[in-house]
């Protein structure tokens, strides 16, 4: 499992006009069980996936389809997690 942070490296108006395609992006993943989790940070500097592929090859191919990232709009740091604890709602994501 990954924790994608997104951070924003451009003008939010030009982030604003991809939101669209960047949403359709997100839809996209989530119909193909790649991501669970997605949000932006607050303060508004970019945003957060919890993305469960098993290999960082496949989620870095995933993440180049992204519009923000093939426009160059935000860096992305992947962190991959083991998870081993969670609340019962979330007990699907712990590694067995």
């Amino acid at each position: 499992m990954f924790i994608v942070s997104l951070t924003y490296t451009a003008p939010m108006e030009n982030v604003d006009k991809l939101i669209a395609a960047h949403n359709e992006f997100l839809n996209e993943q989530y119909s193909l069980g790649h991501f669970q989790l997605s949000g932006r940070k607050e303060p508004r500097t970019g945003g957060v996936i919890l993305a469960t592929v098993k290999e960082r090859a496949e989620l870095e191919q995933i993440l180049a389809q992204d519009p923000f990232r093939r426009e160059k709009l935000a860096n992305y740091e992947v962190t991959e997690i083991v998870p081993s604890k969670s609340s019962r709602a979330l007990a699907f994501l712990v590694e067995k």
